[in-house]
């Protein structure tokens, strides 16, 4: 497949950001999941905390990426409030000589010279059908889907890589990956190897019996197909309409999936109290070793 060359700069990101958060309750009734926070370095250095969505949506743009699509829904007015700048605040913590300023005016920066759209999904239907309900804001060009709750330590690499490898080999989508010991609980991928990359022969979402040790970290790359591709399955899991069904009739229309291994195996995943705990433990070690900004 011949495609036309571009730069990741030029894909939107996806952010889907409309779910629940019950395995989070009750911190979650009033608070979005994505907004609850994980240790970060400050811009002076210092140890700080954000909100998870921030880490992701920075990492992002420090990528490239300058148009974000938000999928919000009901009372997660919170994510949107916290990405509109508050000039009075950023006034009054420029006059309280607090030494998070810099932060705040770097992170009001990003969002200055970024697009952002609000998409609405009034109803928890599914990750899938948070990608669906982008679609005419999208358009014709690829992009990347980002889980607002999952932060990848060394994203910007993978994302790099990910898109060398969408760009090079005309793949219709690609994949991020990474061997648990139970992957039951999410998206499973069956791949092969054909010349130094992986081949997806068939993804499944939180199989019982599953047929891989690999699951699939939310970050993807897709064209446009899949919009297609999700408007042709019914409702899956959870009665919900999930993206890795979608993902599945790509494969099974013919098209080329591919995927690359998350080798380090580093990310934030805040889904769970003992998830989230983990993510706080990773993200202080690595904010307090100045492996993380």
């Amino acid at each position: 497949m011949c495609v036309e060359s571009m730069g990741v700069e030029e894909l939107k990101a996806i952010l889907p950001l409309a779910g629940l958060g019950t395995r989070m309750l009750p911190a979650t009734k009033e608070q979005p999941k994505e907004m609850l926070p994980v240790f970060a370095r400050s811009e002076n250095g210092a140890l700080c905390v954000k909100p998870i969505v921030q880490l992701i949506f920075e990492q992002l743009f420090d990528v490239g990426i300058r148009e974000f699509i938000l999928v919000v829904g009901r009372g997660k007015r919170a994510v949107e409030d916290h990405f509109t700048p508050d000039q009075g605040y950023l006034e009054m913590i420029r006059r309280s000589r607090n030494s998070l300023l810099r932060d705040f005016e770097a992170f009001y920066r990003r969002i200055s010279e970024s697009v952002l759209v609000w998409v609405n999904q009034p109803q928890p239907l599914g990750f899938g059908h948070a990608v669906l309900i982008c679609e005419k804001t999208v358009g014709d060009s690829p992009f990347i889907v980002h889980a607002g709750d999952t932060y990848i330590v060394n994203g910007s690499q993978a994302i790099e890589h990910m898109y060398r490898h969408f760009e090079t080999k005309g793949a219709e989508a690609v994949l991020l990956l990474q061997e648990v010991e139970d992957p039951r609980q999410y998206g499973v991928a069956e791949v092969s190897e054909e010349g130094g990359f992986l081949r997806v022969t068939r993804v499944e979402e939180k199989p019982r019996e599953p047929r891989s040790n690999l699951m699939i970290v939310p970050l993807y790359i897709f064209r446009n197909s899949i919009f297609r591709a999700l408007r042709s399955i019914e409702r899956g899991v959870g009665g919900e309409l999930q993206l890795t069904d979608g993902i599945q009739r790509l494969i099974e229309w013919g098209y080329r999936v591919d995927a690359i291994k998350l080798e380090d195996g580093l990310k934030m995943d805040i889904g769970t109290p003992q998830l989230y705990w983990e993510a706080l433990q990773l993200s202080y070690r690595l904010s307090t070793t100045g492996s993380m900004r």
